[in-house]
């Protein structure tokens, strides 16, 4: 039998997979990043987002995507953890500070990643 601990992370390791689009990266085999070149200058610059497609994706773009998502499903687990009577206080704190901050970096970013990928997302 495995330990909880196992399940918990093959689960979350799973979870990884699917929200990042693992599985649309092997079937499309879409590019890890794309370019663009500058009207002004005329340099190639990099660029993680497929601006304007929400059904297409660069293999960066799912990646960073997918570890917002689990950024987030952590800070969840760290503020249940917080609740806990049994743990000493400091620990708590800790755990409370750590999981409101990963829950309000994720959100950020991925608010900001929608925005880069649709311009005129909620405005």
């Amino acid at each position: 039998m495995p330990s909880a601990m196992t399940v918990y992370s093959l689960t979350l390791l799973t979870y990884f997979i699917v929200v990042s689009g693992i599985v649309y990266d092997v079937i499309v085999e879409p590019p890890g990043i794309g370019s663009t070149q500058d009207r002004v200058t005329g340099a190639v610059r990099p660029v993680v987002f497929l601006p304007g497609r929400v059904n297409g994706q660069y293999i960066i773009e799912g990646l960073s995507s997918g570890f917002m998502f689990i950024l987030g499903g952590l800070g969840i687990v760290l503020l249940d953890l917080a609740v806990d009577r049994n743990r000493a206080k400091s620990v708590r704190v800790s755990y409370f500070s750590a999981g409101i901050s990963f829950v309000v970096i994720a959100y950020v970013m991925s608010m900001l990643f929608i925005r880069i990928k649709i311009p005129a997302y909620l405005r």
